[in-house]
């Protein structure tokens, strides 16, 4: 029995470390200001496409999306920001060894139609997207409240009966 668990476990291990070895690497830590005017390349292409331009965070302070300002004559018009979401996007880096030099690249997965698809940046955007992300939060907030209570209430119902029943077991 012993013997079985002991080759689950290494089993466990491996491949655990096979698919961290299937992760891309990450930096752990990036600078915004690096960051911003970083190039952006779609996938697929090395050909630049323009620049970030700006950076949104969540209410935890998480990276949410970032906005890249074209300047590639095959978009109309030039020069429009388009909103990019967490998840489609990556970022590559080189000269990671000083910081005065380092430098990213933004590789935007997804193609020149995918992209003329994403939001534009504009007021009317933000204040949408602004609103939406505070219902989410507000909701999420509400349900891990109401969570919390139902979980305090089972508990303490839970002592309460456990402590009846070794009040009972004393007086017999």
């Amino acid at each position: 029995m012993r013997y079985r668990s002991l080759l689950a476990g290494a089993a466990m291990m491996s491949a655990a470390a096979v698919a961290q070895a299937d992760q891309q690497t990450t930096d752990g830590l990036y600078s915004a200001d690096k960051l911003m005017d970083a190039q952006v390349h779609l996938q697929n292409e090395d050909q630049n496409i323009g620049e970030v331009e700006d950076l949104l965070f969540g209410d935890d302070m998480s990276l949410q999306a970032i906005v890249i300002e074209t300047d590639d004559d095959s978009f109309d018009p030039q020069d429009q920001g388009y909103v990019i979401q967490r998840g489609d996007f990556t970022v590559e880096t080189s000269n990671d060894t000083d910081l005065n030099d380092l430098q990213y690249n933004v590789i935007v997965d997804l193609d020149r139609d995918a992209l003329k698809q994403q939001p534009t940046w504009s007021n009317d955007w933000w204040q949408e997207a602004r609103q939406q992300a505070s219902q989410t939060w507000q909701q999420t907030s509400d349900a891990a409240s109401s969570a919390w209570q139902d979980t305090r209430q089972a508990t303490s119902s839970l002592l309460q009966r456990a402590g009846e029943a070794l009040d009972g077991d004393q007086s017999q």
